[in-house]
């Protein structure tokens, strides 16, 4: 038995795809993740092209922590991680387009961000960078391995992008991850 069909029923249905394409780019993302903006890039390009400096400022840095750790902990890192968190978060969300995964790897990374990557690939380029160095997904987006490998060039340290990444814990999202360095530093 049929049901009877409301004849503006075809029009939703088009008209809800069509909202679904424009919010939903591809399988990788969440439902509903608008695509990001042309020059929403400009951060990535920017830490990319300064990565020899910005590798001796993360190293400074890290030392700097290193050395604080034994405070940190008498603190109690529970304690510090949503001040440090709160801080950390638009710091490196403007000098590297960070996305706080909690396990930040850019040293290793020439600089860039993996988890700008729409499919989120943390140990090299999907098979679907274009001929043009440009992302199979947001074809006005460089791919963000192939700025990775650009960083890398810069770096003393660049060889370390040849290394495999462990893979991401996603129960750190939204984490400090200088608090996780300090951590491990206090061991």
């Amino acid at each position: 038995m049929m049901l009877p069909v409301s004849p503006d029923l075809p029009e939703m249905t088009d008209a809800r795809s069509s909202l679904d394409k424009a919010l939903t780019p591809s399988a990788f993302e969440p439902r509903g993740r608008r695509p990001p903006k042309a020059n929403a890039w400009r951060p990535r390009a920017w830490s990319v092209r300064h990565a020899r400096g910005l590798e001796r400022l993360y190293g400074a840095f890290e030392k700097a922590l290193l050395a604080a750790s034994p405070l940190i902990a008498r603190l109690g890192y529970s304690t510090l991680e949503r001040p440090v968190a709160f801080v950390e978060r638009p710091v490196k969300r403007a000098l590297f387009d960070c996305r706080m995964c909690g396990d930040c790897v850019l040293s290793s990374t020439g600089m860039s961000c993996p988890m700008n990557c729409p499919k989120a690939m943390r140990n090299g380029p999907c098979g679907g960078v274009r001929a043009n160095g440009h992302c199979e997904i947001y074809p006005d987006m460089a791919c963000v391995w192939v700025k990775a490998y650009e960083g890398a060039q810069l770096m003393r340290e660049g060889a370390r992008i040849e290394t495999p990444l462990p893979p991401l814990d996603h129960r750190l999202k939204g984490s400090s991850s200088w608090l996780r360095l300090a951590r491990r530093g206090a061991r």
